[in-house]
């Protein structure tokens, strides 16, 4: 059987997905009956939280808002950001400028946990890092930048005020992923992250582009590093487009380059095999200054074009006439160029800014409204913040729900966030989030973890979210606490009383009559919901109730 190179990554990430979930530890109750009947139909539904008959009902914009543009409200967010008009677009519209230009957002208490943990690897430019890690003896000390970066990603995730940033920051690294404990990888991954994603997230697509291209982390990841005229490796080339700009939905395999249409005009309108290979020719001789071929180009791990190994003959990607004897820069700039402003690419990535920031399966009035923006502002240096502007604040996004489900990332911090909880790194709950299957930057192959609700919504992944829930809510991990009981006012005692102040806490908006009624049920067990608890059963049941309403659907859509 022939197996194509695409389809052994696809396979691969299905084993990787599958070996991943294979260890989910169960909740408490599995192999038993689950104890109320709203838990129970969960489980014979593990589909849930996709809606499969009718629409839910549209959150307010603030939901919609902190919940999509965020990973979730911490307790103080839904007072500040009311603040900040008299009406629901006025709110939006004050958050939504604070949000894209964050620098100017004040973020003293995150800057602080950072301070706190003693990181040593994060302001360290590329060429230390490569001295003091790359180059490093032990494999703590080699590997140390990206498990930095990766306790860091969370810090920021659940304390920053730069929110939108850090899901951008999520978006991107998905987009030009990254296995982050790959060998030449792991030692550099604080430059990645830093001088790569974060610099230009909000920046120029182009410049993101060559970043990426030059950055030591993907020379080694996709190979390039290693590319010479005596035998051009392909993986860069094929993933720069296939996954990065014009999308595989353009690649029309292996016919001819001037049977593409519009190629007689110089605007081919997809690309070939050809493409692949002349494009994988021209960034031949990109390489990172190391010892592994020649010691006399220096070992600082920056990136430089290597003469020798570049192929100096004519090519043509696109459409595009490459001439003999460029310099190799040239050449893959020229390739940089021609895929950054081809139209396939602009719809590749507004499509795919539109499925994370409103639904799996975007409308195309605001996809073809955020091509307009992008094409009209190719050489933009904020080409990126104004297409997102467009996407945002359509009437698509704030009037549509329900259409995303939280990736594991994005359920967990906003779990966390949403119980004001105090976290901290520790083994237990890197292994206990990992069961999830989305371990920061842990995705092996190039195309980065999934964004749709399929991936995300399987039994194993509903037991896994509902395990971590249990074991950070309830003290099984050291490092992780929420103190419950000191956030919910002491004269809240009955059972209504309580169950509607979580409700409104964690969701900002109340639930449907019947699960609301489950929820009472589940606190009074069997008391008259209109009566006071005991501080006993108050203490018992406030951490259970606010589980089961994390993992509710109404917590988990976005």
């Amino acid at each position: 059987m022939n197996v194509t190179r695409r389809q052994f990554l696809q396979d691969g990430s299905l084993v990787v997905a599958g070996s991943l979930l294979a260890g989910v530890a169960p909740a408490p109750w599995v192999g038993k009956t689950p104890p109320f009947p709203r838990v129970q139909r969960m489980a014979e539904r593990p589909d849930l939280p996709l809606r499969t008959d009718t629409a839910p009902e549209l959150a307010p914009l603030n939901v919609i808002v902190l919940n999509r543009l965020g990973f979730g409200a911490r307790p103080p967010d839904w007072a500040a950001y009311n603040a900040l008009g008299s009406t629901p677009a006025a709110r939006f519209s004050a958050y939504l400028a604070q949000q894209l230009n964050p620098a100017a957002i004040a973020d003293g208490d995150c800057d602080q946990r950072l301070a706190a943990q003693n990181f040593v690897t994060l302001a360290k430019p590329l060429t230390q890092l490569w001295a003091d890690h790359t180059l490093a003896d032990d494999y703590d000390t080699f590997s140390l930048p990206y498990r930095e970066t990766v306790q860091a990603t969370w810090i920021r995730a659940l304390y920053s005020k730069r929110q939108f940033f850090e899901v951008l920051a999520d978006f991107w690294h998905n987009h030009f992923n990254l296995f982050g404990w790959h060998d030449g990888v792991v030692s550099v991954f604080v430059h990645y992250d830093r001088d790569v994603i974060r610099a230009n997230a909000l920046g120029n697509f182009r410049q993101m582009l060559e970043a990426v291209a030059t950055s030591p982390a993907m020379l080694y990841y996709l190979d390039n590093a290693f590319s010479s005229d005596d035998g051009p490796n392909e993986n860069w080339a094929r993933e720069l487009f296939e996954l990065h700009t014009l999308g595989a939905e353009n690649y029309l395999g292996p016919l001819d380059q001037s049977a593409v249409p519009g190629y007689s005009t110089g605007n081919p309108t997809a690309y070939v095999d050809n493409d692949v290979y002349e494009a994988a020719r021209a960034f031949t001789g990109w390489r990172v200054r190391d010892d592994d071929y020649d010691p006399e180009v220096g070992n600082t791990g920056e990136f430089f074009t290597y003469t020798p190994w570049h192929d100096r003959f004519q090519k043509t990607v696109l459409g595009l006439h490459l001439r003999n004897d460029r310099p190799a820069l040239e050449d893959g700039r020229a390739v940089l160029d021609a895929v950054a402003g081809h139209p396939a690419t602009a719809r590749y990535l507004c499509t795919k800014l539109c499925r994370r920031f409103i639904a799996d399966n975007p409308p195309q009035a605001v996809i073809d409204a955020a091509v307009a923006v992008w094409t009209a502002n190719q050489q933009a240096p904020d080409q990126i913040k104004r297409v997102l502007q467009t996407i945002l604040t359509s009437n698509e996004f704030a009037n549509t729900w329900g259409e995303k489900v939280k990736r594991p990332f994005e359920f967990v911090a906003s779990a966390l966030r949403a119980v004001d909880a105090e976290w901290a790194w520790s083994d237990g709950f890197q292994w206990t989030f990992a069961q999830l299957g989305q371990a920061l930057f842990e995705w092996p192959p190039p195309n980065g973890y999934p964004d749709r609700h399929e991936a995300w919504t399987g039994t194993n992944v509903m037991l896994g979210r509902w395990t971590i829930l249990t074991y950070c809510l309830e003290g099984w991990l050291d490092d992780i606490s929420a103190d419950l009981l000191s956030q919910m006012p002491g004269n809240i005692r009955t059972p209504i009383a309580i169950c509607d102040f979580w409700i409104a806490r964690l969701l900002g908006r109340a639930m449907g009559t019947d699960d609301r009624q489950e929820l009472i049920e589940f606190v009074a067990q069997g008391r008259n919901p209109e009566y006071d608890l005991s501080q006993e059963l108050i203490d018992e049941r406030v951490p259970r109730l606010v589980e089961l309403i994390i993992m509710f659907p109404d917590f988990q859509w976005r």
